[in-house]
């Protein structure tokens, strides 16, 4: 039964108000969703931030942006990879040097779909090595400044979660035996998840009070399956994104904007569409699987996490 807790429209950025003296920090603000997303909080007079890999998107869409809401509009870039840590660590220490208060972290970028293995310079499976590690570091170098903000933290997720082994592989997480792209962006996304939901557990036990939310898009025409995906898996796409079973990066932007803006929100929830498949449709609490949030896996990968990255978290 569909979330009706938004009307039968569910969530859209009427709700909301002016979003003046916030700042929003989006990864992947360039493109697709996260640059819908930095466009409507811009409409409401927000600050973003936008941590992006490449300086020549990120000036188009900066130029973009300042065109369509005028020069004074309060949007920047700090170049980001996400899949070297070393490059998330220099990111993180230049947003805490500048940025003196975060409203929402939303951490929407992601890669997709990866044809064949691939390693980070860190030597990491890429999927999870972006998707997972990087958000991990970043997170927890920002926790301290989001939570004296009285913020709350983002994590975009995919309905992929509940696809592949529906767990996380740790006798091999780079996939060296087995290695197919979906079975393993499903793991990335699911690693995400369980990041989250860990957190929130952890976060409660200490009587700390940053809020954590997990969405999705749903099924919405970004770029994501064309920068990544191999070429069947592009062409498939772009078929799909020709039917109706495929929204605007618009709409896809809709749950992230809510779950970054919106009060009254569950935790432990999965937001996103709520229509047809949960791809496309209203706005609101979605199907949330049981195995995205097994206690057991969950705090084994946040220790993994912690080695495999060299960071501690202090929560």
């Amino acid at each position: 039964m569909s979330d009706k807790t938004f009307g039968p429209l569910g969530w859209t950025p009427e709700r909301l108000g002016s979003l003046k003296g916030k700042t929003f920090v989006i990864t992947g603000g360039n493109a697709g969703a996260g640059f819908q997303a930095s466009r409507i909080l811009l409409s409401k007079g927000a600050k973003v931030v936008m941590l992006n890999r490449s300086a020549e998107k990120s000036n188009a869409a900066l130029k973009d942006l300042k065109q369509e809401f005028g020069a004074d509009a309060d949007v920047s870039f700090v170049r980001m990879d996400l899949s070297e840590l070393a490059s998330v660590r220099a990111a993180a220490d230049e947003v805490l040097a500048t940025t003196p208060r975060i409203d929402a972290l939303v951490c929407n970028a992601a890669i997709a779909q990866v044809p064949e293995q691939k390693l980070t310079v860190d030597g990491f499976e890429s999927q999870l090595g972006t998707n997972h590690y990087g958000h991990f570091v970043l997170c927890g170098m920002l926790f301290k400044r989001i939570e004296e903000t009285q913020g709350r933290i983002v994590v975009v997720a995919s309905l992929g979660y509940n696809m592949g082994i529906k767990t996380i592989q740790f006798d091999d997480m780079n996939w060296d035996k087995n290695y197919s792209a979906n079975p393993v962006y499903s793991q990335s996304k699911l690693a995400q998840m369980m990041f989250a939901y860990e957190l929130q557990d952890r976060i409660k036990a200490e009587g700390r009070t940053v809020e954590v939310y997990v969405c999705h898009p749903g099924s919405s025409a970004t770029s994501l399956i064309s920068t990544s995906g191999g070429f069947l898996t592009r062409v498939v796409w772009w078929l799909m994104t020709k039917s109706p079973m495929v929204q605007t990066a618009e709409k896809g932007a809709y749950p992230e904007v809510m779950c970054a803006t919106e009060s009254g929100l569950e935790q432990r929830a999965l937001y996103g569409p709520t229509g047809r498949m949960e791809f496309v449709g209203p706005v609101g609490k979605g199907t949330l699987h049981p195995h995205a949030y097994d206690k057991t896996v969950m705090s084994k990968l946040w220790d993994v996490s912690e080695n495999a990255t060299g960071f501690r978290w202090s929560v």
